[in-house]
Parts: structure tokens; C-alpha cells; sequence
């Protein structure tokens, strides 16, 4: 029999199954990641549409504040979008932005870079984001009410320390301390329960890197450079100082204004809270990295789900107002989840927003030292341009508002504050007042200038206010009938305004200030002039024996009380950062001053015993009057001394 029809048969019949097998084989499409949301009337968010906005906006911004420069990177979709330089690095030599290599300084941003770090020791489980910080350091921070410090606490600004900025900042490289000298130098008094009260601490940052250092057995800069910047690419970033020589040639001198002379370039004591060096297209890695799950082209800075727990992580100082998250802190506008920080040093601001769930970061920095509101201009703006708000509907007030704002009506102090030094005296000037107009709106200063136009504010839920002609929130946090702290959106996050006892109300210690002044230069001014008086006339000086020695000692003090109230005048005058960059250099003036006031304090035994001369001698009540009215400045003296700590043993602040 003949088997080759056979044969052939089955060989076809195997070659249409495995034809058929083919045809039928199932590929599952790969997964794609879900679309993002696009807000009705948005503007596409490419780099064509970016640019032509920033060319519309930065020039021209750069020109009307009078600023050297600035840089803006956008980065989208895993990839940066957009990196522009304008203005120049260096004007007299007209060296244009690089945003590849220009370095700026990025002031507080530094701290995310920070937290970074403590958050991959702590994913090596070398670090407790709840345990005693004091477990990881050579020196103790003080317990407040039995409560330790904590890593968490640090990252979100509640340990509860007062304000530190002597030798925040270091004048010349000679009196340069670094971070770990700064932070043991002195500790800051813990002013509120931990956990408890936010008030933005440089200290605690710096302190925070110190606890790398001491952890990781690396220098602060080293560890940061060798885990953070390099696996991320970042080569034109550093936080040493001075600069590395390789990159000395792109920083971008620091200017007041764009006309004047550059400025050295900023040492920074507090490395680990504002050091960090960095051009744009730097900073873009990092917002790839932290909007990619901790990592960027292979390169891993964080696991993806510490970074979660860094986002996710919500402490909300204000109901309703934005909140903190771990080392980040919301920035949320029109609806959208917005987590950055902002950094200021003298002569450069910047700030970073990322959109994660847009997958959009923006970053942007400054150079000048005032930026006329162009940094908020451009992040609100393009927020605006890209995420627009949805339509809204007015909404009538609470039944409540007018009595809900009659319960916020006072004097408030900001959180961030030192209540234990000298440096209390500018609490006693920065106090904002809320008042409320006959519509029951609220009226307050401008938060961000209390020199600006005042600011009215309609409530829109309980004990929540918007800015009638904004967007900002003003809220409340009201317990048991009394109003604890508040706060707006921009601030809230790492700081509050506290109800201001009555005692240190500005409403009747700045007019008591004016008075007692004037009572000083009186008596002062006049003793010349009555004694020119008398010799002009041919009159003898009526005073004689102790009432006349009394009495010239009396017009001593007055003029010891001037010189003491013109010397912390003087200080008063200086900016923060002047008074943190002079650091111990000030010490010098601020002893004098100190002894001016040891002066006008024993000055109040010579104004008593003067006032008791003329009120013992009959008829001359002028005599009596002025002498009595010295006596009462001399003691008002007394009461600003203790309340706003002028005289100390030690010159920390």
C-alpha cells in the first residue's frame, strides 16, 4: 500500500494547526498608566507654549525689579521639558544664565535634600523617625514638659524651638563655623509642646543633618554628595563651602540689583537647612526622581514607598488650611496636589512645586534681594495657565460669620519667634491685628508685608475666610470657645499667629515706648537749654546741695535711658540677615548697649531721690511734674528690660 498521500496529508494538517496556533496566539497589550486629567480651558503644557509664556513673563520681570537673573526648569512626563536661563550671572562681564551650569544658591530647599538623607538611613533602618533624637547625638537636647525631640518632629517643624539666627550665616570664610560647630554652639530654648505648635526652624534642619553625620560616620557634605547628588546625576550641585574650584567659574554672583555691585559669595553656618548649590537642570533630576518613585534613569535615591510615606504623610496646623507633609509641604492651588518648599537666602529666591499626579514639577530661582513678587507671579501663574481652577459658585456666609469673626478680633504673633533674648523686641513690632468692618468682614495686614495695603476677608465655612480679592485662605483653629492659633494657605504649613497675651499687647506697650522716649529726650534736651536760659538771664541755679547733685544725676540717667533705647533702635533697624551674618560680631555692641542699660537702670535710683528733692520743696510744680514723670519712665524701662530680655548673661539669639 501506497503511504505517501499519507504522509503528505498529516504534514499539512501539523502545518495548518501550527498556522491556525499562530493566528490565534494572545498578546496582552502593555499597561498604560491612566490618563491625567485636564482642567477645562487649560493651555496645553508643552515646551513651545512654556517657553513663549516665561519670555512673555521673566523678562520683563527682570527688568521692572531690577534683578540680575533667574532660571526656570519644567519637567513633564519623566523628561525635562523645558530649561531657560535669562537675565546674566555675571553683568559686567554679560555671562547669560546657563541652566545647565549655572549655579544658584537654592536657600531652604537644601532641606529636602536633608530629609532625603535621613529618609534612607531610616529605609536602612539606621535611624527612628519617633525615637529621642538625643539616642544619635554627642550633646542633649533639654526635655519640654518630659517630652523628647523626634526626627519626625524636625521634619515637620514642631519640636517647639524658638528662633536661632546668630551665625545662621558667616561673613568671610575666616569666621566660617559649618554645621555641626553651629548646632552645638548653642541650643534653642523649646518655647511649645513638640509636636504641637509648627514654627519653621532652620535649627532643626542643621540639626537633622547632624544626626546624618554623626549616623553615617560621613561628613554632612560627603554623605549628601556620594548618596544624593551623584547616583542622580546632579553634577553641577553641591552644598560645599566655599566651592569646589571645578565649579567656583558657574556660580551666579549674587546681586541687590542688577545696577550694583555683586556680592561675596554666601557661607551658610546652618549647612544642612540652606547651603546647597545648584543649577536648574540639577534641581530638574531631583523632581524627576521624587516624581518617579525615588529614581531616575536607574539611578534609586529613596524606595518608592518612603517617598509615598513622605507624601502622604498630612499634619494640618488650620482645618481647611494647607497642610504638612514629611519634609515637603503643600503648595495646593486650584484643586491640585502641589508639594514643594521655597528657599531664600540674602541675594537669591527659589522655589520647587511638584504636581504629582500630573507628573509635573516646576522650579525656579531668583537672583536679586528682592524679587518683587516674580517668583509667586510666575508659580501662580503658571498653575493658572496649566491647572486652572474649576467654575465656582458664591456661596452665601455662614449664618455665623459675624460672630465667628468677632471671636477672631485681637493682636497675633507669629510662631516663628525668640521669646528669650533680645531679639523678642521684633515680636513686640511684627504683631498683626485683626480687625472687622461693619459687613463683617475680616481686616488684616498683609501677611507676607505688613508694611502692604490691608487685606479684607469674607468667610466662606466655619472659621475659614477668603481673601476677597484673591484666592488665599485665612483659617481658625478654635477650641473650647477660644481661638488657639491662625493662619493663611502660604504659611500655614510651617507656621502660626498666636492670640498675644495682654501683657505684651503692642496696642499699649509701643505707645507707652513713645512716651517714656519722650519724657527721656525732654529732660535731656532740656538741661542745656534751661541752664543756657539762666546764664542768658543772670539767674543763679535754684537747686543747691543734694537736690542739685539729685538732679543732674537724674538728667544723667535720662540721657544713659536715650543712648540704651537708640542702641537696640540700632539692632531693631538691622534685617535678619544682617544681625545672623554679623553672629559674633555684634557681641562687641551688644555689651555696650547692655552696659548703657545697667546705667539707665541704676539711673532709677537718681530719678526717685530727685522726685523725693522736689516734692519735698514747696510751691515749683513743674519741678514736680517733670520729676515725677522721669521717675515713671525710669520704671517703665524696667518693665521693657525684663519683658523683652535686653539684659542677659549670655549674647545667644
Amino acid at each position: 500500500m501506497n503511504r505517501l498521500p499519507h504522509i503528505v496529508l498529516c504534514l499539512l494538517l501539523s502545518l495548518f494547526a501550527g498556522v491556525a496556533a499562530a493566528q490565534i496566539e494572545i498578546h496582552p497589550l502593555p499597561e498604560n498608566a491612566p490618563p491625567k486629567p485636564v482642567p477645562l480651558g487649560a493651555h496645553p503644557l508643552t515646551a513651545d507654549d512654556a517657553g513663549a509664556w516665561l519670555d512673555g513673563l521673566l523678562p520683563y520681570g527682570l527688568k521692572k525689579n531690577d534683578l540680575a537673573g533667574a532660571v526656570v526648569v519644567v519637567v513633564k512626563d519623566g523628561r525635562v521639558l523645558l530649561a531657560k536661563g535669562y537675565g546674566h550671572a555675571d553683568v559686567a562681564a554679560r555671562q547669560p544664565v546657563d541652566p545647565a551650569t549655572t549655579l544658584f544658591r537654592v536657600g531652604s530647599i537644601s532641606k529636602l535634600f536633608t530629609w532625603t538623607a535621613v529618609m534612607q538611613l531610616v529605609e536602612q533602618g539606621k535611624l527612628d523617625l519617633d525615637a529621642d533624637v538625643n539616642k544619635y547625638l554627642d550633646f542633649k537636647i533639654p526635655p519640654r514638659d518630659g517630652q523628647p525631640v523626634t526626627l519626625r518632629e524636625l521634619m515637620t517643624h514642631t519640636p517647639g524651638f524658638e528662633e536661632a539666627i546668630k551665625n545662621l550665616f558667616a561673613a568671610d570664610p575666616q569666621h566660617y563655623l559649618g554645621n555641626a560647630a553651629w548646632v552645638k554652639e548653642w541650643v534653642p530654648e523649646r518655647i511649645y509642646p513638640p509636636g504641637q505648635v509648627p514654627a519653621y526652624s532652620n535649627y532643626g534642619a542643621a540639626l537633622a543633618g547632624y544626626i546624618v553625620q554623626r549616623v553615617s560616620g560621613q561628613p554632612f557634605d560627603d554623605y549628601v554628595e556620594q548618596h544624593v547628588l551623584k547616583p542622580l546625576g546632579m553634577q553641577y550641585a553641591t552644598f560645599r563651602q566655599p566651592l569646589p574650584a571645578a565649579l567656583a567659574p558657574h556660580m551666579a554672583k549674587g546681586y541687590a540689583r542688577a545696577g550694583a555691585p555683586p556680592k561675596p559669595f554666601e557661607l551658610v553656618n546652618a549647612a544642612a537647612a540652606g547651603a546647597l548649590s545648584a543649577s536648574g537642570e540639577a534641581m530638574a533630576r531631583f523632581m524627576l526622581a521624587a516624581l518617579q518613585g525615588g529614581s531616575v534613569d536607574g539611578a534609586t535615591m529613596l524606595a518608592p514607598a518612603t517617598l509615598r510615606e513622605m507624601f502622604d504623610y498630612r499634619r494640618a496646623a488650620v482645618p481647611g488650611l494647607r497642610a504638612m507633609a514629611l519634609g515637603f509641604y503643600h503648595m495646593d492651588r486650584n484643586g491640585q496636589e502641589i508639594l514643594g518648599h521655597a528657599g531664600d537666602t540674602q541675594w537669591f529666591h527659589s522655589e520647587l512645586a511638584l504636581f504629582p499626579q500630573q507628573g509635573v514639577g516646576v522650579f525656579v530661582s531668583i537672583d536679586g534681594r528682592e524679587d518683587g513678587g516674580l517668583r509667586k507671579q510666575l508659580l501662580d501663574g503658571f498653575a493658572d495657565r496649566y491647572f486652572p481652577p474649576p467654575p465656582e459658585v458664591a456661596q452665601p456666609a455662614p449664618a455665623s460669620a459675624r460672630q465667628d469673626g468677632a471671636l477672631l478680633v485681637g493682636r497675633y504673633a507669629n510662631s516663628r519667634a525668640s521669646v528669650s533674648n533680645f531679639m523678642a523686641m521684633s515680636g513686640l513690632f511684627a504683631q498683626v491685628r485683626i480687625e472687622q468692618a461693619a459687613n463683617g468682614e475680616l481686616v488684616t495686614p498683609d501677611f507676607h508685608n505688613l508694611a502692604g495695603q490691608p487685606r479684607h476677608w469674607r468667610e466662606v465655612a466655619p472659621f475659614r475666610w477668603r481673601d476677597v480679592d484673591g484666592r488665599e485662605q485665612l483659617g481658625a483653629r478654635v477650641e473650647h470657645g477660644r481661638v488657639r492659633w491662625i493662619s493663611i494657605d502660604a504659611l500655614s504649613p510651617v507656621m502660626v499667629f498666636l492670640p498675644v497675651p495682654a501683657w505684651h499687647s503692642a496696642a499699649w506697650n509701643l505707645p507707652q515706648l513713645a512716651v517714656i522716649m519722650l519724657v527721656f529726650a525732654l529732660a535731656a534736651l532740656l538741661w542745656p537749654v534751661a541752664a543756657l536760659v539762666r546764664r542768658a538771664c543772670g539767674k543763679p541755679f535754684a537747686l543747691a546741695g543734694r537736690a542739685r547733685l539729685w538732679y543732674r544725676l537724674s538728667r544723667v540717667a535720662a540721657i544713659a535711658n536715650l543712648l540704651f533705647y537708640a542702641g537696640w533702635g540700632w539692632v531693631a533697624a538691622r534685617s535678619d540677615a544682617d544681625i545672623a551674618s554679623f553672629g559674633s560680631g555684634l557681641d562687641g555692641s551688644l555689651r555696650l548697649i547692655q552696659l548703657l542699660g545697667v546705667l539707665a537702670i541704676l539711673g532709677i535710683a537718681a530719678a526717685a531721690m530727685n522726685a523725693w528733692h522736689a516734692w519735698r520743696a514747696p510751691g515749683g510744680w513743674w519741678r514736680k511734674l517733670n520729676s515725677l514723670a522721669l521717675f515713671a519712665a525710669c520704671l517703665a524701662t524696667l518693665w521693657f528690660v525684663g519683658s523683652l530680655h535686653l539684659l542677659s548673661l549670655h549674647l545667644n539669639y
